[in-house]
């Protein structure tokens, strides 16, 4: 990536507040109608769908299909690939894979941060890019959303179909199918809480001992024999219990059969803001100043019933870009439910408490109003903006990062030793509604976070993987450095998020507290996690490197 794209990927996650008005949705009401709809779940393998062909290397779909993942430095090769259009066809590749032993890999959207899809291992990947189906069910009174839809195309057809929108992450590529596994968060959840808080079902195909492949709808009603197998899917992570063909959506509580009214409706209107602060008088003591008045805010305003429930923020930290870079220090954007009557006050308040006392003159971009739709195609335009070989690392905080750990990540960002293509680290807003459920109550254990953390590093070239994932490895572990290089859930911090999986918190290299991987992702859940595996994937045909062990 050059050093104009890598300035265009941060002025494209600036102006995720301050450009959410200067883009269109592009689309017609016409676009949103109800699309096809799936196979019917309980099929078992033979059922007399016409079976989805095999994708081998000699077809020339193959290297489209192997090379489709977001992340560049994983491809993905295996003997062949299943492009599924029903949940039958699900049905009958599982069967298959699981009576011959073949090792299987489930893919959506593509954007796995780690190599779970392509590792060697894999012999058959089932892609279910095709099943994008989004209609409203009335036997269910539910929104049911087919795993391949992609979040932005949900977003358009629920909110032009019926005015509704689930609080789902920021990226419009992102497919619902691993999305929603994991808890699934973005810019509504301190409002509404996270996409799986309203999963009502979800249909699974499964394999038995003797590897026979079923679909199997699990509700969350507490008479259903298969509620275990819903709770594993509301933030258990991907790839752990069998494929996600469908998903069903209702907010806990809603009533009546009008479906505008079964899940949470967006503000009309969005306010956005930017503020960027350059790399001139950005020394140590301000950019302490600085992180520590964002941090110190959220814990603050981030209660369920705070007036700022509403708004969704991030301060990104780029790293520089060469010794004498004359681009900025650090980017405060934020979004704010524009139909509060003080919602223009408690944004400026917003920005005013996070610049005061920084000892840098920060440029305002101001505020924007626009369309709560328009606002989202925005942000996920500036979150997809720029595509590579990527590493990340995440973290929840409980509270605002000390001195010495803002001083920690200081040192990496503008030490001279790494070529910082598009090196950032994140803090975004959280809690809110999140943190409202038990943590039992979900696989999502981690509700009492303030902030979730993104350490990113994006780059082009093959050859600067080394260098690349180092930098960001010596990053995160001198950060965390008094808890064993990671996140170890206590005062103030609480793990790791599941949907930025990185192989590292399993690396003893790496992960020196002596917490287990699983406790970082899935802290006192893990166990039930175990359970919900052996009773649902006892064949062991379901895997990959961080993925649930049977109890």
């Amino acid at each position: 990536m050059t050093a104009p794209s890598r300035r265009r990927f941060v002025a494209g996650t600036i102006t995720a507040g301050a450009a959410a008005g200067l883009a269109a949705a592009g689309v017609t009401p016409a676009q949103a109608a109800p699309q096809r709809s799936a196979g019917t779940a309980g099929a078992t393998a033979g059922g007399g769908a016409d079976p989805a062909a095999d994708i081998t290397p000699a077809d020339p779909r193959y290297e489209d299909l192997a090379t489709r993942g977001s992340n560049k430095r994983f491809t993905a090769r295996p003997a062949a690939f299943r492009l599924a259009t029903t949940t039958e066809q699900v049905v009958q590749a599982v069967g298959e894979a699981a009576r011959s032993g073949r090792r299987v890999a489930v893919r959506s959207g593509g954007h796995c941060y780690e190599n779970f899809v392509g590792e060697n291992a894999v012999r058959l990947v089932v892609d279910l890019g095709q099943m994008n189906a989004v209609r409203y069910d009335e036997a269910k009174r539910a929104f049911m959303v087919e795993a391949g839809a992609r979040l932005m195309d949900v977003y358009k057809t629920l909110y032009y179909g019926w005015g509704v929108t689930l609080p789902g992450g920021a990226s419009a590529t992102v497919g619902l199918g691993g999305h929603i596994t994991g808890g699934g968060y973005g810019a509504l959840s301190r409002r509404f809480g996270l996409a799986a808080d309203h999963l009502y079902a979800v249909e699974v195909v499964v394999a038995d001992r003797a590897g026979r492949a079923r679909a199997v709808v699990a509700t969350r009603e507490p008479n259903d024999p298969h509620r275990e197998l819903w709770w594993a899917h509301t933030g258990g992570g991907g790839g752990n219990f069998g494929v996600v063909t469908r998903y069903w959506f209702r907010t806990p509580g809603a009533t009546g059969t009008d479906p505008a009214r079964l899940l949470p409706r967006p503000p009309a209107t969005v306010l956005s803001s930017a503020v960027l602060f350059p790399r001139e008088g950005m020394d140590k003591a301000a950019f302490r100043r600085l992180v520590r008045n964002h941090g110190q805010w959220h814990e603050r305003n981030s209660c369920a019933d705070s007036p700022y429930a509403g708004l969704y923020g991030g301060l990104v930290l780029p790293g520089r870009l060469k010794e004498n870079d004359p681009g900025q220090s650090a980017i405060s954007f934020a979004h704010m439910d524009g139909t509060r009557p003080d919602a223009e006050k408690l944004l400026a308040d917003y920005t005013a408490a996070l610049t005061e006392g920084v000892p840098v003159t920060p440029y305002d971009m101001g505020i924007t109003r626009d369309s709560w739709l328009n606002a989202t195609v925005a942000l996920g335009e500036s979150q997809d903006m720029d595509k590579g070989r990527q590493k990340i690392k995440s973290a929840y905080l409980r509270r605002a990062w000390t001195d010495a750990q803002t001083d920690a990540l200081y040192a990496h960002l503008n030490n001279t030793d790494h070529s910082y293509e598009s090196a950032s680290v994140s803090l975004q807003s959280y809690g809110g509604r999140v943190n409202t459920p038990h943590a039992a109550a979900t696989a999502t254990a981690h509700r009492d976070a303030v902030l979730n953390v993104i350490f990113m590093n994006t780059w082009q070239d093959a050859a600067g993987d080394a260098e690349n994932i180092d930098w960001l490895r010596r990053a995160y572990r001198d950060v965390f450095a008094t808890t064993g290089g990671v996140p170890v859930p206590g005062r103030g911090a609480d793990g790791c998020y599941i949907n930025y999986p990185d192989v590292d918190m399993a690396d003893p290299a790496w992960n020196t507290s002596g917490v287990p991987w699983h406790r970082l992702y899935y802290k006192d859940n893990y166990p039930r996690l175990q359970r919900v595996k052996a009773a649902w994937d006892p064949r062991g045909v379901f895997g990959h490197e961080l993925g649930v062990s049977p109890a």
